[in-house]
């Protein structure tokens, strides 16, 4: 589904969910069920090794026009200018800060992420594809 019906210039009222990136099947973009060494799709049966696993932005806002609120999710590597880096790149930052930092519990990281993704969203006005 990549043909845009038409523009909506709309403001972001809120994120959603704090789960930006996600593990992505090649094949169909579906989410990947990974675990510590492989991972597989559930949609096409694809699988592999974890470490080879590809990322993929999935961003969910509310966001408002003059009259009316809406729900869309934003996928893929349109949010690459945003973030400033591909999800997988993002992904593998986040995994070596983790490291690095000794953090057991990844709440510290994803809290500032949740941060920064607000203060980049919330409030601005985008022209939406839908």
């Amino acid at each position: 589904m990549n043909s845009v019906q038409g523009l909506l210039a709309a403001s972001v009222v809120s994120i959603q969910n704090s789960c930006f990136i996600y593990p992505a099947c090649q094949n169909c973009l579906s989410r990947l069920i990974l675990d510590s060494r492989r991972f597989s799709c559930l949609k096409c049966g694809c699988a592999g090794e974890a470490k080879d696993a590809s990322y993929r932005y999935r961003l969910s806002l509310k966001i408002a026009d003059i009259k009316d609120l809406f729900d869309i999710t934003v996928f893929g590597s349109c949010l690459d200018p945003f973030f400033g880096v591909t999800a997988e790149n993002l992904q593998r930052y986040i995994q070596e800060f983790n490291q690095l930092s000794g953090e057991s519990n990844t709440e510290s990281s994803t809290s500032a992420l949740v941060q920064a993704v607000e203060t980049c969203f919330i409030g601005k006005r985008f022209i939406f594809g839908v």
